[in-house]
C-alpha cells in the first residue's frame, strides 16, 4: 500500500499537503485563512520579507498561533505533527510561483496576498529551445536553499512543504494563455515546454528532500496542483498532462493530485490510471462516489468553498457534509482560504459539525 496524504494548511500558507497520521476522523477538517484575515488581525506583512526572512517568518506564525488560539481553543488549525518540536518555517514559501520563478519569471509580493507570478509569456522560438533548470545552479532555488540552511542551523529540522505546483500550471506560467491554442497548433513545442517543466520539477523536490533528510525530516511524496485542468478538454488532458503526472508519480513513493473545488469528474478515470495516488481532492459537484469506487485506498478531500462556508444557512451546511460523509468518506473537507469578516462562530460550528458527521459515519 502506497503512503496516504492528508491537506495541510500551515498558518499564513495556501492549502499543500502532508503525510498522513494514524487513526484520522471519518470527516476530518483542515481550516484555513487568508493573508488578508491575519494582516486585518494582526497588521502582519505578507509582502517580499514574509517569504525571505525566515526570522520575521518565525516572528509572524508565533504571532499567528497565539492568535488562531486565543479564538479557537483546543483547535488543530496550521498543526502538523511534531511541529511543536520544529515549527514549520518552509510551508507558503514564495507561494506557488517557486518553479516559474526557477525560470526567471518575476514574483509579485502584497502586504496582504498570496504571492502571484508576473505576466509572462515565452516566445515560440524561446519554448523551442527552453531547457531545464538546475536547481543546483539556479540562483533562484539557491536563495531558498539558504534558508533551509537557517532553519537547520536554529530550528534543528525543516520541517514543511513547497508548492511546486502542476505541470500545466507551471506551463501557463510561462508561456500564458496561448499555451492552450498551443496544444491545437504547435504540440510540439507545448511537449518540449511540458518536459522541461515536469523534470524542473522533479529534480528541485528531490535536491528539497534530500536535503530535509539530512536534517532528519524524511518526506518522499509530490503533489501535483491541477488547477487549470477544467480549462483544457479530458481529451488534451490524456495527451499532454497525464504522461507527466504518471512520470511523476513513478519518481516518488506517492503523489497528490489537487483540483480545487472544480467538478474532476471528466478526469477521474485518468486519474485512476495514475499510480500511487495517496490523495485526491475535488468540489462538491464532483461524482464523489464514482471518486470513491475508483480510490479505495487513497485518502479523499473535498474543497468547500469559503463562500458556502460562510453564506450557505447552517442547515445547508449540515445538509452538504452528511452528503459528503456519506458518498465520499472517509475524507479531508478542506474549508480553505476563509476571508476576513468571516464570523469565528461560523467556523466554529463547521468543526463542530465535521465531528458530529465522523461520529455518526464513523
Amino acid at each position: 500500500m502506497h503512503q496516504q496524504l492528508i491537506s495541510y494548511i500551515a498558518l499564513g500558507a495556501p492549502a499543500t499537503r502532508r503525510p498522513a497520521t494514524e487513526n484520522l476522523p471519518f470527516l476530518r477538517p483542515e481550516i484555513g485563512f487568508t493573508p488578508k484575515w491575519y494582516h486585518q488581525a494582526l497588521g502582519i506583512d505578507f509582502g517580499e520579507k514574509w517569504h525571505i526572512d525566515p526570522v520575521y517568518r518565525k516572528q509572524a506564525i508565533l504571532a499567528m498561533r497565539y492568535e488562531i488560539d486565543l479564538r479557537f481553543p483546543g483547535n488543530s488549525i496550521g498543526r502538523m505533527d511534531g511541529q511543536e518540536e520544529s515549527p514549520d518555517l518552509l510551508t507558503g514559501v514564495f507561494g506557488a510561483c517557486t518553479v516559474a520563478a526557477m525560470f526567471g519569471v518575476p514574483i509579485r509580493y502584497d502586504k496582504e496576498q498570496w504571492p502571484t507570478s508576473e505576466h509572462f509569456q515565452l516566445t515560440d522560438e524561446e519554448m523551442g529551445r527552453l531547457k531545464p533548470v538546475n536547481p543546483e545552479t539556479n540562483p533562484f532555488f539557491q536563495t531558498l536553499m539558504k534558508q533551509v540552511d537557517w532553519i537547520e542551523k536554529n530550528e534543528g529540522k525543516v520541517v514543511g512543504f513547497i508548492n511546486w505546483q502542476g505541470v500545466l500550471n507551471n506551463a501557463q506560467r510561462l508561456r500564458g494563455q496561448q499555451l492552450f491554442l498551443d496544444m491545437l497548433v504547435s504540440p510540439d513545442l507545448v511537449m518540449n515546454l511540458l518536459e522541461c517543466v515536469t523534470t524542473t520539477m522533479i529534480d528541485a523536490a528531490k535536491t528539497l528532500q534530500k536535503r530535509q533528510k539530512q536534517s532528519g525530516v524524511n518526506y518522499s511524496f509530490f503533489t501535483v496542483s491541477n488547477c487549470l485542468v477544467n480549462m483544457i478538454q479530458p481529451e488534451l488532458y490524456q495527451e499532454f498532462i497525464l504522461p507527466f503526472d504518471i512520470r511523476i508519480a513513478s519518481e516518488f513513493d506517492a503523489i497528490g493530485i489537487h483540483n480545487c473545488a472544480w467538478n474532476a469528474s471528466p478526469y477521474l478515470a485518468d486519474y485512476a490510471s495514475v499510480p500511487k495516488v495517496g490523495y485526491i481532492d475535488m468540489g462538491i459537484s464532483s461524482d464523489l462516489s464514482k471518486a470513491r469506487k475508483l480510490f479505495p485506498g487513497t485518502r479523499r478531500s473535498l474543497m468547500y468553498t469559503p463562500m458556502d462556508l460562510v453564506n450557505k444557512p447552517i442547515d445547508d451546511v449540515r445538509k452538504d457534509l452528511e452528503y459528503i460523509a456519506a458518498n465520499y468518506g472517509p475524507c479531508d473537507i478542506v474549508a480553505a482560504d476563509i476571508e476576513e469578516g468571516s464570523p469565528d462562530e461560523r467556523v466554529s460550528k463547521f468543526i463542530e459539525l465535521c465531528a458530529q458527521m465522523s461520529e455518526q459515519f464513523g
